[in-house]
């Protein structure tokens, strides 16, 4: 996985799809993907239901990570008639439209089908802030690097044994969003049964950050933030 948006909305490309999404009429939401060989929209394969306090209301549905290695997530995907897959290969035309005077940030792609047929969409950005350096706009220039192979990957560390500590937080990171240590001891505790010590989460995170496989971001207060590193290196599109 190069990169992943969450909380994306799917729709036809076009002021007609617009207008009909304002009104809530032919959008979902998911996550998008993009590999090095694909762009992948998520719908059902990593929603999941919360109870939230009253009076909070979230921005759109809440995810758990989708792990593109898992087998099982990938066969959630293909399975969802809301899902799409895109191959690179396929893509005629992609263009990043708004992040500016308030717009939200979208992808527009139009795509060949298997079957032939010429079919454009648009996935709208809808978690955005200060603190993100790239917005989903900025996909459609790394996705035509990547068409044209002018994009070179850059070779990570193999990933630690899933069977050890740094195997599962790695993992937890595969989502490839940016979390508190809180937030990672949380994922890890729930999705594999453990009862972990914080300070044991922040060193573990600091040795995959020495084993080059995830970076650290300070803050004035709080626990730290890790995420995983993009095989895009430098062109990591990534908030």
């Amino acid at each position: 996985m190069l990169a992943e948006e969450q909380a994306v909305i799917h729709r036809g490309a076009g002021l007609e799809k617009e207008v009909e999404a304002a009104f809530g009429i032919g959008e979902t939401e998911g996550s998008l993907i993009l590999t090095n060989r694909r762009l992948i929209y998520a719908h059902k394969a990593n929603e999941e239901e919360v109870d939230l306090p009253l009076g909070i209301v979230p921005l759109g549905f809440l995810y758990k990570p989708l792990f593109i290695d898992d087998i099982k997530g990938l066969e959630e995907v293909h399975s969802d008639s809301e899902g799409l897959e895109i191959p690179l290969s396929q893509i005629l035309r992609v263009e990043g439209h708004g992040g500016k005077d308030a717009i939200a940030p979208k992808l527009e792609v139009e795509y060949t089908t298997q079957s032939g047929e010429t079919q454009s969409t648009e996935f709208v950005e809808q978690i955005t802030g200060k603190s993100r350096r790239k917005n989903l706009n900025d996909w459609g220039e790394i996705i035509r690097k990547l068409k044209t192979e002018k994009v070179k990957l850059i070779e990570l560390p193999d990933a630690p044994s899933e069977q050890t500590l740094e195997g599962r937080i790695y993992r937890t990171l595969g989502d490839m969003q940016e979390k508190g240590a809180f937030d990672i001891e949380e994922e890890v505790e729930k999705r594999y049964d453990l009862d972990l010590d914080p300070d044991d989460v922040v060193s573990t995170c600091d040795k995959l950050v020495g084993m080059g496989l995830i970076r650290r971001a300070d803050f004035d207060e709080g626990d730290p933030f890790y995420r995983r590193i993009s095989p895009l290196g430098e062109d990591d599109v990534d908030g």
